[in-house]
């Protein structure tokens, strides 16, 4: 039997492009937890950005709820707000398309926990 003085790194180069190509490929088909909304338009809209350690909390144009990107029912999302210390910045974002007795009832969970900080985003008027 012969003793090999060297390793051959050779497939091991191969076997990791093969798995490189298929990581790249298939991370471009990957959501990126963007969640599609169409923030309504105002026109006296600060220029502040929010905090960017806020917890945002999402209604779509389905008045389904989210919180921090992941679906949750109002149940759910009561639960995760009552946790909240009563400082944390949270940051609303509502479709346009939403029902209004939506977002007022994530207004009436922030007001139960005495969430305060909080700040609804809209969209600058063209």
């Amino acid at each position: 039997m012969k003793k090999f003085d060297q390793i051959n790194v050779i497939p091991f180069i191969d076997i990791m492009l093969v798995l490189l190509a298929i990581v790249l490929t298939t991370a471009t088909f990957v959501v990126q937890g963007k969640i599609p909304i169409e923030l309504p338009s105002a026109e006296n809209v600060s220029n502040k950005s929010a905090p960017e350690h806020a917890v945002n909390i999402v209604i779509d144009k389905e008045n389904l709820f989210y919180y921090q990107d992941e679906a949750a029912s109002l149940e759910q999302l009561e639960s995760r707000l009552k946790s909240l210390e009563k400082s944390s910045p949270i940051t609303l974002k509502v479709d346009s398309q939403a029902d209004f007795k939506s977002f007022v009832a994530v207004a009436d969970l922030l007001q139960k926990y005495s969430l305060t900080n909080f700040s609804v985003l809209a969209s600058r008027n063209q």
